[in-house]
């Protein structure tokens, strides 16, 4: 009994929208960030796999749905997971400017994209069919527009018609088997007799129709990518004139149709020949584009990560391609001294990307504070320093880990008062420093720097001092004691012949404050931060050579300003080894002792002198002084000799 209803009548072929597709939030945030982290300015194909649920599909729905989510950009997995889920492989294109979205050739890409499928067909016939998607990401207004294509094509030379529709074979259960047998394939060939198998080449005359799975959900109509299967067979048996195609939908759902193929040329065509369709239309049946706004949907938090980021990799894009961001996020900085400073160097780490930061003062926000310090305002005055700048900080960014520690740092030449008080003091000071790696001195004192410089070198921390004059400034990195005597980098104090002392005692207002011209504050704060993203660029960090140029430029130790030339220098200074602050012997006995260390130093104004060698060091110059004193003579009395 032959296994077809004989075909009867020849008419011209019908054909559905195989997919209409669903795009998930999701997807876009993915895209967004696939843009921001690896293709950034490439816009090269980004692959994509989907998977199809073809029995989800609603009865009233003309076309199966391509749900696309974040998922897509994962690896390519042909696992079972029903027979009522199909792999499709896709792609999308993604452009960097609105224009090249508007002006790209659609024709010509589309019949791009359809010359790659049947290219892969020619090898895999499961390979002919595919999605494809065009967008334009607008990362500032999380705006996204796309157009989605599903590529159909048929030989230019050949003709599809319709023999007979709706035929049926005995072998239907055989044909419905191998379907759920092979959840990963599209297409099987129906043999003489009567069995089922993988679709291949050299079966001419052993083989009795092809068996697909369809996508449409219209009754006896099939969908357009119909036509990729019947153009491989085409390719593949260049000798058939007509076969019975049997369209599988799931769920027992089962039909077949006969189709002719009629050629005008017995030449196969080659990619550039085939006959394309398949752009997705909108929902008024135009050939049109859609847009997705998510500004409203996504979290602003998120947003706002997403914007900072933004901003920096196009640096990176467009400058600077070496540069490494995410060693500058993840550095932990700590602010001591929240004033005009502080707030400015808060600032710019912020706008650098900079997630953590904590500030340290002891102060409250004053009235002549909020117009020279960007973290306060009038409503502020009053509250302390510290924990109110970290606050506007969150404010400004809230996905910012900043925070505010009111602490008085012990100070060098002020005597201890209560000592309980200032032990708990410099244990939290201690504490702050090892937290972090690196530590920004900003404090309006010398002798409040001191300390900070002594623990930094004891940790081995990043120290980055910041100084105003009235139209001057400074800006030095410390080099990083590690108990050798290899030369280093000096810190602030290695210039001294003297230990630091109480400089506040018996000052008027104006040398109590910090008086400068007020751009001073905010080019020094530039500098200090600019000079440290320089320097995490090393794979040295803090032992980076003056010498070296990283991503950004060179690192030098010392960056010296003068508003009144509008003028910078550049200066490198050894280590001292007398120094009262980063010398061997200050270092190591801060460790050995710790707070004790610490009491004696403030208590005790020569302790330091003696430690560090200063005391000698300057006996050595009161006896040389001494001693020329004792060489000179009395010009009157040599008048005949000099005569």
């Amino acid at each position: 009994m032959h296994p077809f209803q004989p075909p009867e009548e020849e008419s011209k072929p019908r054909y559905a929208v195989p997919l209409q597709s669903f795009i998930d939030t999701t997807f876009f945030q993915k895209l967004s960030s696939f843009k921001l982290d690896v293709a950034q300015l490439n816009t090269d194909r980004i692959p994509l796999y989907a998977r199809i649920y073809a029995s989800g599909t609603p009865k009233g729905s003309p076309s199966t749905h391509l749900f696309l989510n974040q998922q897509c950009f994962g690896e390519r997995n042909s696992a079972s997971t029903g027979e009522a889920t199909i792999g499709l492989g896709g792609s999308i294109y993604n452009f960097n400017v609105l224009e090249q979205f508007k002006q790209l050739d659609k024709k010509g890409f589309i019949n791009e994209q359809a010359t790659l499928l049947y290219e892969a067909g020619k090898k895999d016939i499961n390979e002919c069919v595919g999605f494809c998607i065009i967008s334009f990401a607008d990362l500032k207004k999380y705006r996204y527009f796309y157009w989605v294509c599903v590529p159909s094509y048929s030989p230019s030379n050949v003709e599809f018609t319709i023999l007979k529709s709706n035929v049926t074979t005995s072998f239907e259960d055989n044909i419905k088997k191998w379907f759920v047998d092979n959840p990963s394939k599209w297409v099987c060939l129906l043999m003489e007799d009567g069995s089922v198998g993988n679709y291949s080449t050299g079966l001419e005359g052993r083989f009795l129709g092809l068996c697909l799975r369809d996508l449409s959900n219209v009754e006896n109509v099939p969908g357009t990518i119909t036509k990729n299967f019947l153009t491989i067979l085409n390719h593949d048996y260049p000798d058939v004139k007509d076969t019975y195609v049997f369209f599988y939908r799931g769920e027992e759902r089962l039909f077949g149709q006969v189709f002719k193929f009629s050629k005008s040329s017995a030449v196969q065509p080659q990619g550039s020949h085939l006959k394309v369709g398949g752009w997705e239309r909108d929902m008024d049946g135009k050939l049109s584009p859609k847009m997705m706004d998510l500004s409203s949907l996504i979290d602003p938090i998120r947003i706002a990560e997403q914007a900072v980021d933004l901003n920096l990799k196009l640096m990176k894009w467009r400058v600077a391609p070496d540069i490494d961001l995410d060693v500058i996020r993840n550095t932990k900085t700590l602010l001591l001294g929240s004033g005009t400073l502080g707030c400015y160097v808060a600032r710019a780490l912020m706008a650098w990307g900079v997630r953590n930061i904590t500030l340290v003062d002891n102060g409250s926000v004053s009235f002549s504070n909020p117009v020279r310090q960007p973290l306060f305002e009038f409503k502020d005055c009053g509250e302390p320093k510290a924990e109110t700048a970290a606050a506007n900080l969150r404010k400004i960014f809230p996905s910012l880990n900043a925070l505010g520690v009111r602490l008085s740092i012990p100070m060098i030449g002020h005597p201890v008062v209560d000592e309980e008080v200032e032990r708990e003091a410099y244990e939290k000071l201690v504490a702050l420093v090892e937290e972090h790696d690196v530590i920004f001195l900003l404090m309006d004192s010398r002798e409040t720097r001191w300390l900070p410089t002594v623990l930094g070198n004891a940790e081995n921390k990043i120290v980055i001092n910041a100084a105003l004059g009235f139209d001057s400034y400074l800006v030095m990195r410390h080099g990083n004691y590690k108990g050798e005597s290899a030369e280093r980098l000096g810190c602030y104090f290695c210039q001294d012949v003297v230990v630091p002392t109480d400089s506040l005692k018996d000052k008027t207002l104006d040398q109590m404050c910090t008086v400068t011209r007020p751009g001073v504050a905010m080019l020094a704060a530039s500098q200090a931060v600019e000079l440290l993203v320089t320097m995490l660029q090393s794979e040295q960090k803090s032992d980076v050579s003056t010498s070296e140029e990283t991503a950004l430029g060179c690192t030098p130790h010392q960056i010296r300003g003068f508003l009144h030339t509008f003028s910078s220098v550049k200066l490198e200074t050894p280590a001292y080894e007398h120094c009262s602050a980063c010398s061997r012997q200050v270092v190591e006995e801060s460790i050995k002792l710790g707070w004790e260390f610490v009491k004696r130093s403030l208590n005790d104004p020569g302790y330091i002198d003696n430690l560090s060698g200063l005391a000698k060091v300057k006996n050595d110059i009161d006896n040389m002084e001494k001693m020329l004193g004792s060489l000179s003579f009395n010009e009157s009395e040599d008048e005949d000799v000099l005569s």
